[in-house]
């Protein structure tokens, strides 16, 4: 056999060689993964930002589109009222006229 070699074939240095390989790649795995991670992270933070943005304008979005809301239902709210005002009015003089038409007999 040879000098510094074991029965397995394993020699102290190729060993040692072999841990620290395995070492690289466990390391390289672990990595790989928190960069992966780090990255999916960084991917729901911009998606969280966007949808945060989105929101904010659909908020004001709605804001502006109630406010809108409000001044119709004011100027609704008038001109019923004015419209109420003119109708009993409107009808008297109906009245009035059909009363004191030439075609309006009483008997």
């Amino acid at each position: 056999m040879c000098i510094g070699s074991t029965s397995s074939g394993w020699t102290s240095s190729s060993f040692s060689l072999y841990k620290r390989k395995a070492r690289s790649k466990r390391y390289r795995i672990q990595v790989h993964r928190l960069n992966r991670r780090k990255r999916s992270r960084d991917d729901m933070k911009e998606k969280n930002l966007k949808l945060y943005m989105e929101n904010i304008t659909i908020f004001h979005e709605n804001e502006k589109l109630r406010m809108k809301a409000s001044l119709l239902h004011q100027e609704n709210l008038s001109l019923m009222s004015e419209f109420q005002k003119k109708k009993p009015s409107h009808q008297h003089q109906c009245v009035s006229s059909t009363l004191n038409s030439p075609t309006y007999h009483q008997d």
